[in-house]
């Protein structure tokens, strides 16, 4: 009995310095997680305001450099932001020509008409500057369209060009309703305002609407490549068919003028070897989520790559 106080007092002093221990861990792990966030959170504003790899000191003369990347709808504003870009590289008095890098597989019918009517434009009132397109992968559709209104294309070997058409799509459920028992009540105030409605069953008389507007919309397009293209068209019935080309099938067609990248449009061509982007940035919550995206994507592929190394 007389050594259970000291036995007592001894239980107590490990208790405690286990509990001072644990304490002091919790902290470690505390600061090792903030210094871990902080320097994720610097890795991202690094990110974020690097350079793009070309100059942006407009310093003598040089290419102005626009891109023309992902669909072209009004979410991405592709065709704005090209139109914007281009405005600024024009009324730089050091550009001596302008590329444009295109990279889209097209998109909308509209934006991209647009998008052409104001490169148009911009060319009327800047006749000295020449433009070009510099297709990387793919240039298709939409992305065309607006292609058409440059000087001249220039193409990857194995770049896809062309696909000059017009697409609609949709889905029908009518006859799965018909086989759930599932009845469909629609009520309208105009007989086609329910056009396209994938609940109901087609009817042919506004399925002769909507192809009339489909041809319509591709004798635009096939008008503008004409207008911009001129002569240099090949008479090939497959032309305006909506299907694709190689960059090296899509030169002898006319649908591209040659084979060239950025660099060496602008240094034999433009015979200004300095690139200048022009590209507009996007703003600061769209270049976050667009950081956080390409993080988050490159520690799923490190965690599932399985390539041979």
């Amino acid at each position: 009995m007389e050594h259970e106080p000291h036995w007592e007092r001894q239980l107590i002093e490990k208790l405690a310095s286990a509990g001072l221990i644990e304490q002091r861990r919790t902290r470690r792990w505390k600061t090792f997680f903030r210094l871990m966030w902080l320097g994720v959170a610097i890795g991202l504003l690094f990110l974020l305001f690097s350079s793009s790899g070309f100059e942006r000191e407009h310093a003598g003369k040089h290419t102005a450099m626009v891109a023309l990347e992902g669909v072209i709808d009004s979410e991405g504003q592709a065709g704005a932001k090209l139109v914007e870009g281009l405005k600024q590289a024009y009324d730089d008095p050091n550009t001596r020509g302008i590329i444009i890098r295109a990279n889209s597989p097209g998109g909308s019918p509209a934006l991209s008409g647009i998008a052409n009517d104001e490169i148009r434009l911009l060319k009327k009132r800047h006749p000295a500057v020449p433009l070009y397109v510099v297709v990387e992968e793919v240039c298709a559709s939409g992305c065309y369209y607006i292609a058409a209104a440059a000087d001249r294309i220039y193409v990857d070997k194995a770049s896809l060009v062309g696909s000059i058409g017009v697409i609609s799509e949709g889905f029908g459920f009518d006859k799965a309703m018909g086989k759930l028992g599932i009845e469909r009540r629609l009520a309208t105030a105009g007989s086609n305002k329910g056009m396209g409605d994938p609940f109901s069953p087609q009817d042919p008389r506004q399925e002769a609407i909507r192809q009339s507007l489909l041809n319509e919309i591709h004798q635009q397009f096939i008008a503008v490549v004409k207008q911009g293209r001129g002569q240099r068209l090949h008479n090939d019935p497959d032309l305006f068919s909506g299907r694709v080309w190689l960059g090296s099938s899509a030169i002898p067609l006319g649908l591209a003028d040659g084979l060239g990248s950025i660099n060496s449009v602008a240094r034999d061509i433009i015979k200004a070897d300095t690139l200048v982007d022009y590209t507009p940035d996007d703003d600061f919550a769209s270049r976050v989520a667009r950081q956080m995206g390409v993080m988050f994507r490159g520690s799923v592929q490190t965690l599932f790559d399985t390539r041979w190394r």
